[in-house]
C-alpha cells in the first residue's frame, strides 16, 4: 500500500480496535516494511493519537486514553449503533442528555453516507423504545436541524403548534436548545414578533435552516435555561410543593428528574422536597407516585386532594 494517507488511516482503523498490535502483524497487514510501520506511528503521534508502544519479543502498539479528543474512525456497525442510540435518548429528551448529545447526533448525521443514514431510519422506525410516558417524542430530525442552526448561527424557518392547536410559520433566529428531563424546547429570537420566545420543540415541525448568518443578540437573561424558566413560570400557575419522603435523600433524588430541585435529609432513611414547581398538578402527582416509597404531601391543599382522588380511583380499578 503506497498511498500515505489511505495507509495511514487503515492503520489507525486497526489502532482503534482494543488489542495491542505486534509491529509484525501491522506490516503484514498493511503490505508494507516494519520500517514504513514506525514512521506512520510516529506520524499518528505528531497529529494528536497517543500510540503507546511495549518492547520485547510480544510487544507492539495500542492506542491509549490521552488529553485530548482526537478524531475517531467508525465502521458502518459502529456510526449506525451510534447513530440510532443518539436519536433514542434525544428523541425522548431522556434526563442528562443534554444539547451535547444533540450536537453530537447532528454531526454525525452530517457525514453518514445515505446509505447509512436509510439503514438508521430503518432501524429505528422497526424499533419502540420503553418511555416513561411523560414526555412527548420528537422526530430525531427536527433536533438536529435545530442543533445545526443553532451551532453555525443560521435563521430557522419552522411550522409551530400553539397550545390551543393554532398553526403559524415562524422565522427565528436560534439561541439554544434546552432540556428539561423531560421535554426539550428552544430559546430563540422570533422575527416575525421582533421579541425573544420559547419553543416546545414537540410542536415544531418542518424545521428549515435558510443559510442566512446572524449575529448572536443577547440574551435577557443571559442565561438559556434561566429564560426557559421563566418563561414557563409566567405561563403556568406555580404550585409551592412541600412532600415527606420515607427514603433516604439520593434514593428519592434518583428517581425524580434535577429540574425538581435538591432534597433536604431529614434522617438516616427520610427527606423532604421544598420546592417552587412551574409544572401542572396532573405531573407532579404522577412523579411522586413513582419515587416507589412512603411519602406524605403536606401543601399545597390542591395537591393533596389531588393525590387522595387518584389513590381511590387506582384502589377502584385495582378491586375490579
Amino acid at each position: 500500500m503506497t498511498d500515505t494517507p489511505a495507509r495511514l488511516l487503515n492503520l489507525l482503523s486497526l489502532l482503534q480496535t482494543p488489542r495491542e498490535w505486534p509491529g509484525s502483524e501491522l506490516a503484514e497487514r498493511l503490505d508494507v516494511s516494519p520500517r514504513t510501520i514506525r514512521r506512520d506511528i510516529d506520524r499518528l503521534r505528531e497529529l494528536g493519537y497517543p500510540v503507546e508502544a511495549s518492547r520485547g519479543s510480544v510487544g507492539g502498539y495500542r492506542l491509549v486514553a490521552g488529553t485530548a479528543m482526537p478524531p475517531l474512525l467508525l465502521d458502518d456497525e459502529e456510526a449506525v449503533a451510534i447513530a440510532v442510540g443518539l436519536r433514542a435518548g434525544a428523541g425522548h429528551a431522556i434526563e442528562g442528555v443534554d444539547e451535547a448529545s444533540v450536537r453530537a447526533l447532528a454531526k454525525l448525521e452530517q457525514v453518514l453516507p445515505s446509505r447509512l443514514r436509510h439503514r438508521v431510519s430503518t432501524l429505528q422506525n422497526a424499533t419502540m423504545p420503553l418511555t416513561r410516558g411523560d414526555g412527548s417524542t420528537i422526530d430525531p430530525r427536527t433536533l438536529t436541524v435545530i442543533a445545526s442552526a443553532v451551532t453555525g448561527q443560521e435563521r430557522l424557518r419552522f411550522a409551530y403548534r400553539a397550545g390551543d392547536g393554532a398553526e403559524t410559520k415562524r422565522e427565528a433566529e436560534p439561541y439554544r436548545l434546552v432540556s428539561t428531563g423531560w421535554r426539550w424546547y428552544l430559546v430563540a429570537y422570533d422575527l416575525g414578533r421582533g421579541a425573544w420566545r420559547t419553543f416546545r420543540v414537540d410542536r415544531v415541525s418542518e424545521p428549515f435552516a435558510t443559510g442566512a448568518r446572524f449575529a448572536a443578540r443577547e440574551l435577557p437573561t443571559g442565561d438559556a435555561s434561566e429564560f426557559l424558566a421563566g418563561s414557563i413560570a409566567r405561563r403556568q400557575p406555580q404550585l409551592a410543593v412541600d412532600v415527606s419522603f420515607a427514603a433516604p435523600a439520593d434514593f428519592v433524588s434518583a428517581r425524580l428528574p434535577a429540574s425538581i430541585g435538591p432534597l433536604e435529609p431529614t434522617g438516616e432513611h427520610s427527606c423532604r422536597l421544598r420546592a417552587v414547581l412551574a409544572d401542572s398538578l396532573e405531573w407532579v402527582a404522577l412523579r411522586l407516585a413513582l419515587v416507589d416509597c412512603e411519602f406524605t404531601a403536606h401543601e399545597p391543599p390542591q395537591l393533596v386532594d389531588y393525590l387522595g382522588d387518584l389513590g381511590a380511583r387506582l384502589a377502584r380499578a385495582a378491586a375490579r
